[in-house]
């Protein structure tokens, strides 16, 4: 196929995209032309739903959302629809440490005996800092539910498991293994220090303030998602619901739902410092090592350059869903991309694909 043939069909599967969403809104700054919106669809892998959203030197650039949000009602993604945003929820739990230690109610330096009686003894060695950024040695829950588990895991469970192990995988501090463990232990940690649910923390201290209204960490029974996404996955070419495994129910590694418009807020809110002390964002933003020479960690982000440029990030993934929030915060810019299906090869290089058509003039 020439290029002009390619490049019409483009331009007609982003309209067609366009207008089954309903999200453009002519008085919609952020809105840019249809042939951008297109670029965009063109470098963005097999999708049942998606949201994406970049920001530059503090203002949104783009903003749109494609295609289902949800098979079983046909109901479309928009830029209010909230996905689980997976292990971009670390950076919200970490967030909820940070509040905590401004508050001189906990330390950075405590250590896991002192929130949880009856830890094995290596918990003396381990301190919520080694836990926020992976240098605690926590082995992964995940590797250690017994395969015949078909009810969903809670954040007690996680501790339950913890407090049978012997012995961490590493000394503390020693080395670094990501562990989803150590930020389910830390939203239990922010639960008994506040004296109050984490999920209610998180709606009090976070996401009223920031007027993140529609975000939630989800608790069946407790809350509700509204304008909700429900993972998919394909089976004999069809798209299905798939959307809870065993570990869905574990909230501090994973919880939260969002929307790319609750996450503007949110990251407005981190480029103009609204939330924590100065001291607490350089502890949040300083880099250890990781097992990526290329990439070290603070709490709850990756920290590394793209393109010549300071770079914190993180992946979410989880089943029915595929996530990857970006920033930059020498420009004050960010792109977010969100699908509500799981993507092959990793959500990193998607995302990169998208920050060069909306932030480095397409490179």
């Amino acid at each position: 196929m020439n290029s002009f043939p390619r490049m019409l069909l483009l331009l007609v599967m982003g309209w067609v995209v366009t207008l089954a969403t309903n999200t453009i809104h002519a008085d919609d700054k952020a809105m840019l032309s249809d042939s951008l919106t297109t670029k965009v669809y063109a470098v963005l892998p097999e999708h049942i739903g998606a949201a994406v959203l970049a920001i530059d030197n503090g203002e949104v650039i783009f903003r749109q959302a494609y295609s289902i949000a949800d098979v079983e009602t046909q109901a479309p993604v928009t830029t209010q629809t909230n996905f689980r945003i997976a292990s971009i929820t670390k950076q919200f739990t970490a967030t909820a440490v940070m509040l905590l230690v401004d508050e001189g109610r906990l330390s950075l330096d405590d250590t896991l005996d002192s929130f949880f009686p009856g830890f094995p003894d290596y918990g003396k060695r381990i301190t919520v800092r080694q836990v926020l950024n992976h240098r605690s040695g926590l082995p992964d829950y995940e590797d250690l539910i017994p395969e015949d588990t078909t009810l969903q895991v809670h954040d007690l469970d996680v501790l339950k498991i913890i407090l049978e192990t012997d012995a961490p995988i590493f000394e503390p501090g020693t080395d670094y293994k990501y562990s989803n463990t150590g930020y389910a232990l830390l939203g239990l940690i922010v639960e008994q220090t506040a004296s109050q649910p984490f999920h209610d923390f998180l709606r009090e201290r976070l996401f009223q303030p920031l007027k993140m209204n529609d975000t939630v960490m989800y608790v069946r029974g407790l809350n509700e998602v509204s304008a909700r996404a429900f993972g998919h996955s394909k089976k004999d070419g069809q798209w299905i619901r798939d959307d809870q495994s065993v570990t869905s129910a574990v909230r501090g590694d994973g919880g939260i739902y969002c929307s790319i418009d609750d996450l503007t807020k949110w990251l407005n809110a981190l480029d103009q410092h609204k939330l924590l002390s100065e001291a607490s964002y350089k502890e949040m933003f300083t880099p250890v090592p990781t097992d990526d020479d290329t990439i070290a960690y603070g709490f709850g982000w990756r920290i590394d350059t793209y393109k010549d440029q300071h770079r914190v990030h993180h992946t979410g993934g989880t089943r029915g869903f595929s996530l990857c929030l970006q920033r930059f915060p020498d420009r004050d810019a960010a792109v977010v991309v969100l699908f509500n299906n799981n993507v092959e090869g990793g959500m990193t290089p998607v995302t990169e694909r998208v920050a060069d058509v909306l932030l480095f003039d397409g490179e």
